[in-house]
């Protein structure tokens, strides 16, 4: 298992864990575990717009730095 799985099921796990919490009396806790939730579902409708109007995502394109050993 990679270490970035490791991370995503840890995290996963915690944050079930808080919703355990919320639902068993720590009310306090629904707002900020709400807030991921909608972000996410904000940007997978953007995603989805985007495949459905048939946009491409755009390429990365970054300037190469510029070499400080020349003359």
């Amino acid at each position: 298992m990679s270490v970035l799985r490791a991370t995503l099921v840890v995290v996963l796990l915690i944050y079930v864990f808080l919703w355990v919490l919320a639902f068993n009396g720590a009310t306090s806790l629904v707002g900020p575990l709400v807030v991921p939730l909608v972000l996410g579902v904000i940007v997978a409708l953007g995603v989805a717009l985007q495949r459905y109007m048939g946009l491409t995502p755009r390429k990365s394109h970054f300037n190469k730095p510029e070499d400080d050993t020349k003359p």
